[in-house]
């Protein structure tokens, strides 16, 4: 049976559940519309540092923040549109923002949340366009669907780039196969080019890879100490995948993004929407524990 429940925390969280596969999703509006947990089969699957979730003045790390209206950063968190300059912070503001609680449904095999977002004063202040986002997010089995879709109010075409930054428990990284359908990346902080052949040196300090061309829309890590396998399918706007971890942080991320980072400044794979149109995209993740 599939239930959507309100519950009363520090932030009220809505909770989407299916008891047949033991699973379930939490959602905080208010947060940045963010996705805190996801169990199946009753494993969280998700990783989500509470202290800084609990602390309103910090981003959340953990979870699924929304990235939106920029991917990444931009050198000194600037760039310029129609002669005038703006100061955007890494990853946008979507996942600071309250969204605010749409449809909710249960039917044909799910439970679905809709939360939407839309341009404000404070927004058009970093970001000169009306825009208005609706996000549902819909529990099936052992699925967790991620359905987007970015309407222009601007009398102007709308520039962005999306994306999802989802925070995956780990217990062992040595133990982890990371199967992304590209041959080379760039580390964001020397900006190297490295050749991939389907695994990382976790001894690292830190992890930040950018797979700028994929050969198909669909990336998957197997967890053996888990005996878990995550697989992310997206639409084909999503033409970056980043894989990113920190040494002795129980997570590693992988992120589908519309375009590389700074693209508000370099144009690479910006979306445009026009005037009075809409944009539809959808991710998709998937946790099968193998047998």
């Amino acid at each position: 049976m599939f239930a959507i429940a309100l519950e009363n925390r520090q932030y009220q969280t809505y909770v989407l559940s299916d008891d047949a596969a033991q699973s379930r999703v939490e959602i905080v509006p208010e947060r940045g519309g963010i996705v805190t947990r996801w169990q199946v089969q009753g494993q969280d699957i998700f990783y989500l540092d509470d202290e800084r979730f609990t602390d309103p003045t910090l981003s959340v790390r953990g979870g699924i923040p929304i990235l939106f209206p920029i991917c990444g950063n931009l050198p000194d968190n600037t760039y310029t549109y129609g002669g005038q300059s703006y100061t955007l912070k890494q990853h946008g503001f979507a996942r600071d923002l309250p969204w605010d609680v749409g449809d909710q449904t249960t039917q044909d095999g799910s439970a679905s949340l809709t939360l939407g977002l839309r341009s404000s004063d404070q927004t058009l202040a970093v970001y000169p366009f009306e825009f208005q986002l609706a996000f549902t997010y819909t529990l099936r089995g052992n699925q967790l669907i991620l359905r987007q879709c970015y309407t222009n109010r601007s009398s102007a075409p709308m520039p962005f780039s999306a994306g999802f930054h989802p925070y995956f428990r780990v217990q062992d990284k040595s133990q982890v196969q990371v199967e992304i359908p590209s041959t080379q990346y760039q580390e964001n902080r020397t900006k190297a080019i490295h050749s991939y052949t389907g695994s990382f040196d976790f001894e690292q300090d830190e992890i930040d890879a950018a797979f700028t061309t994929v050969s198909s829309q669909t990336a998957s890590v197997t967890d053996r100490s888990r005996s878990l396998k995550i697989t992310l399918t997206s639409s084909a706007a999503f033409s970056v995948l980043v894989f990113w971890t920190v040494k002795g942080k129980d997570f590693y991320c992988l992120e589908p993004w519309t375009a590389p980072r700074d693209a508000l400044n370099t144009g690479d794979r910006l979306l445009y929407v026009k005037p009075g149109e809409r944009m539809e995209m959808t991710v998709t993740l998937k946790a099968e524990f193998l047998g």
